[in-house]
């Protein structure tokens, strides 16, 4: 599964933690605990560490959403992409932008904290 290349919404964005990719991995697919990190998340399902895809509908906008994990020699490099579309994304494609792109700036930040704390 990808992203949609062609939905009127794409974010694109990355980090590096200074953390093992472990500790990443632990903290990421801790899914049950995303809701009190992420108050934007109700739910969500996770894979193996290298990789975690997920998409589906949710209030008419169909999303995809990618993180990929890749090892550097000082840390963990942090991918994430995602694509919406539908009607509400078609109505207000820029508020839509903004709010998916200071979504996921958020998540990273908030998971860089959490594994380099976690790191020691």
């Amino acid at each position: 599964m990808d992203i949609n290349n062609e939905a009127p919404v794409i974010t694109r964005d990355e980090i590096l933690i200074s953390a093992p990719i472990q500790t990443i991995w632990e903290i990421q697919t801790d899914v049950p605990a995303w809701p009190s990190r992420q108050p934007d998340v109700d739910s969500a399902e996770a894979d193996a560490p290298r990789r975690i895809v997920w998409g589906g509908p949710a209030q008419g906008i169909v999303a995809v959403h990618i993180w990929t994990f890749d090892e550097q020699a000082d840390g963990v490099l942090m991918r994430t992409a995602e694509s919406w579309e539908g009607d509400p994304v078609a109505a207000q494609p820029e508020t839509m932008q903004a709010a998916l792109d200071g979504s996921l700036r958020t998540w990273l930040e908030i998971l860089k904290r959490a594994a380099e704390r976690t790191a020691g």
